[in-house]
C-alpha cells in the first residue's frame, strides 16, 4: 500500500472510531446536536442548510487565502514548500480521497466527540497540535491549523451542525492540495503568472 493509502486507511479507522463513540443508539449519521448558539432564521431545521452555506463561505475564504500567503510571505512559501512533496505524490483520485476522509475523520473527532467534552478553544489547541510537521515551518503550519480548527468548532457551535465544518474541511483540503500539487512558488514565471491571474 502507497503512503498516500496508508493515511486515507488511518482516516477511514478513525471515522470509525469517532462514529462508535458518538452513536446516540440511532442512526450513526444522525447525531444529537447541541442547541445552536445562533437564533437561525428559518428555525432549527435550517441548521444543516445555515452550516453549510456558512461552511462553504469560510471554505472560499481560507482557498483565497492561502494563495494570497503564498504569493505575499516568505513563510507561506517555506510552508507550501514543505508540504509540497507529499501533495505531488497524489492522483486526483487520491486527493479526492484524503480530502472527504481527513474531513470525515477530522470533523467527527474533534469537532463532534472533543468539543462537547473539551470546549472551543482546547480542541481547536490539539487539533493544531496534532498538524504539526517536521522541519522549520511546523509552528506556522500548527498555527494555521488552530485557527481553522477553531473556525470550524465555532460554526458548529453557532449552527448545531456538523454539515459545514465537514464540507468546508473536504473542500479547503482538496482544493489546497491540489494547489500543493501544482503550484510551484520557487518558480518566478508560475509566481507571476498567478499572480497576474
Amino acid at each position: 500500500m502507497i503512503r498516500w493509502g496508508k493515511i486515507a486507511a488511518a482516516y477511514a479507522v478513525l471515522c470509525f472510531v469517532a462514529i462508535a463513540l458518538t452513536w446516540p443508539g440511532g442512526s450513526p449519521l444522525h447525531f444529537p446536536r447541541p442547541h445552536a448558539a445562533l437564533p437561525l432564521p428559518l428555525g432549527e431545521g435550517s441548521a444543516d442548510l445555515w452550516s453549510l452555506a456558512l461552511g462553504l463561505a469560510f471554505a472560499v475564504l481560507v482557498v483565497v487565502a492561502s494563495r494570497v500567503t503564498v504569493q505575499r510571505y516568505a513563510w507561506a512559501r517555506r510552508l507550501h514548500l514543505e508540504l509540497r512533496p507529499f501533495a505531488r505524490s497524489l492522483s486526483p483520485t487520491a486527493v479526492i480521497v484524503l480530502a472527504l476522509l481527513s474531513s470525515g475523520g477530522e470533523e467527527l473527532l474533534f469537532r463532534r466527540l472533543l468539543q462537547p467534552w473539551m470546549g472551543l478553544w482546547p480542541q481547536a489547541l490539539l487539533f493544531g497540535l496534532v498538524h504539526q510537521l517536521p522541519g522549520p515551518s511546523r509552528w506556522v503550519w500548527a498555527g494555521w491549523a488552530f485557527g481553522v480548527g477553531l473556525a470550524f468548532g465555532a460554526l458548529f457551535q453557532l449552527t448545531g451542525s456538523l454539515a459545514g465544518p465537514l464540507a468546508a474541511h473536504a473542500l479547503v483540503n482538496g482544493v489546497n492540495l491540489m494547489f500543493l500539487k501544482r503550484h510551484d512558488p520557487s518558480d518566478v514565471s508560475c509566481s507571476v503568472e498567478v499572480g497576474a491571474a
